[in-house]
């Protein structure tokens, strides 16, 4: 008989994490999936044991506060557990999943999918060099482990993120070269007012923009990274500045780093809501394609519910109040009695409007490809070079679908999540397209690598009743 949970949230972020806290309160059964072995996402990422007694940040702080209550809940998790497949059958959702390189199914009345958000790749020449993480991949270093990602570091990107890793860097001990963001000042006083409505997060950006300045770390506004240099190792970028337009500038500008965090901004995971047959539209002010769902988490598949940055991306603290309501809106589709809350709506309005500043801030000017030469590598995975999709899509691959399958852009292990934004950007500028008419891949489980063992399981290929060859 199968074991059937009332509401599995996948997820244990910021939203996944207080949606569970929610449901927690009632008597439904209920279930945290993460694939991190602590819950927290990557902004309450938790530290390693080996940094237990380092310092806190205000980020730890909201981490740790967030396991004790979970812990105190009595939620049920299940961590360090990998979904790769979510499919209907019948009047359930079956949740496929790898832990501890077992493959399993749960099955569940109700999903609320909090996937969060992944980091846009900015394909420049040496981007793949020895060195060069992403600005995401740094916060982890500095969450998880207090690990610096070098010596003296170029930080590049858009946004705040860019002025929270320069600030952790020195806040570590390390040496920031130079602050690289495509932004102007003139954007940031332009996001102004929508800012206000979160002042304590406005003042804290500030301080890291001063710290920076008082230390006299340069910070080239209006330009972007053009290239690395560097074989086995990085030891410096190009700079070019922009264009009002976002097309660089004549003059390069040579920094000596040994390191780079390199960021293009983040953009909604629709990978696991699209596999469970949710459309997707095209917000560029949200980060990009965005899965479609109502302010309230229901979406057009019954049963299934969408929380945080998945929806687009609103922040942290948008996501968390996101969570609450959406949770809300599962409980009463199973039956619970769970009223809204017009106080917590409107306080997610009020944080959705500084964190869609913030995203605003975060869609680059430049476009990233046009900063790509032709022999740039667009694709990690497959080694795929901007000429190589260049001419499969001149052969008639003009799709992101007919790339993948033609060139294999997007079958690696990140499953395109590193490359396929430069796909469709290269798909539009060949033909003169917009990139709203650029869908997203098809997906196709598994939406994580899974070993093929995993999916075996106890299966022989000695007990197959093989017959005897015929004879001669």
């Amino acid at each position: 008989m199968r074991d059937i949970v009332d509401i599995s949230i996948v997820g244990a972020g910021p939203a996944g994490a207080t949606a569970a806290l929610v449901v927690g309160q009632t008597e439904c059964r209920s279930l945290l999936i993460d694939e991190q072995r602590q819950a927290g996402g990557q902004v309450w990422r938790a530290k390693d044991r080996s940094i237990l007694s380092a310092p806190a940040t205000p980020e730890s702080r909201s981490g740790d506060n967030l396991r004790e209550r979970l812990a105190a809940s009595g939620v049920s998790q299940m961590t360090d557990t990998r979904v790769w497949q979510i499919e209907r059958q019948g009047e359930h959702w079956v949740i496929h999943t790898l832990r501890n390189g077992t493959a399993g199914r749960l099955y569940s009345r109700a999903v609320i999918l909090a996937t969060g958000a992944r980091e846009e790749a900015q394909p420049v020449r040496g981007w793949t060099t020895p060195g060069v993480i992403g600005l995401a991949g740094a916060t982890a270093l500095f969450k998880q482990s207090i690990r610096l990602p070098g010596r003296a570091s170029v930080v590049a990107g858009t946004g705040p993120l860019v002025f929270f890793v320069a600030s952790e860097i020195r806040r570590l001990g390390g040496t920031v070269a130079a602050v690289v963001t495509p932004n102007t000042r003139a954007d940031w006083l332009a996001r102004l007012p929508s800012m206000m409505a979160r002042p304590d997060l406005l003042w804290r950006g500030g301080r890291w923009v001063a710290d920076l300045m008082l230390a006299s770390v340069p910070i080239y506004w209006g330009h972007a990274v053009k290239s690395v240099s560097g074989d086995d190792r990085v030891i410096g970028v190009t700079l070019c500045r922009l264009a009002t337009d976002g097309t660089p500038l004549p003059g390069d500008i040579g920094i000596a780093a040994d390191s780079v965090c390199l960021g293009g901004g983040l953009a909604p995971s629709i990978e696991a809501a699209q596999l469970a047959g949710v459309a997707v539209r095209y917000r560029p002010d949200l980060g990009g394609w965005v899965s479609e769902a109502e302010s309230d988490g229901s979406t057009a598949r019954e049963g299934l519910f969408l929380a945080g940055d998945s929806c687009g991306i609103r922040g942290a603290v948008a996501a968390e109040l996101h969570g609450q309501i959406v949770a809300r809106t599962a409980l009463r589709h199973i039956g619970q009695a769970s009223a809204s809350d017009p106080a917590l709506e409107r306080a997610y309005r009020r944080a959705s409007r500084f964190g869609e500043a913030m995203t605003a801030l975060s869609v680059l000017r430049a476009d990233p490809i046009g900063l790509a030469t032709p022999d740039t590598v667009v694709c990690r995975c497959e080694s795929l070079t901007r000429r190589a999709i260049e001419d499969e899509i001149e052969s008639g691959a003009v799709s992101s679908n007919a790339v993948k399958s033609g060139q294999r852009a997007g079958m690696g292990p990140c499953g395109g999540k590193y490359c396929q934004s430069s796909v469709a950007r290269l798909i539009a500028l060949q033909e003169n397209r917009a990139l709203s008419e650029i869908a997203p891949p098809t997906p196709r489980p598994p939406i994580r690598p899974v070993p093929v063992s995993a999916l075996a399981g106890d299966f022989d290929y000695g007990d197959l009743p093989m017959p005897k060859p015929a004879p001669l």
